[in-house]
């Protein structure tokens, strides 16, 4: 029978492993929901500095003599094109 969720086996080292045990244990829940819990928060902490890299790049290309005001920007956008 397939599982519900798709599984991943983690070989840890010993240290490694007995942390994860012992946040599972103090937060009363099981070692499998703590290692997704964390693997989730690194990926999201991960992703988060990807996409800061990103805005400091375009921000650093950024040129504001050629950036079009707001009002311009939403006042044109439900419009249709004219020819």
């Amino acid at each position: 029978m397939s599982a519900k969720n798709p599984r991943v086996n983690v070989v840890l080292e010993r240290p490694l492993y007995e942390m994860l045990y012992d946040l599972a244990r103090r937060d009363r829940t099981s070692v499998s929901l703590k290692a997704r819990d964390l693997l989730r928060h690194a990926l999201e902490t991960y992703e988060d500095g990807a996409l800061s890299q990103l805005a400091e790049e375009r921000d650093s290309t950024f040129d504001h003599s050629r950036a079009l005001p707001h009002c311009k920007v939403w006042h044109s956008a439900g419009k249709p094109k004219t020819r």
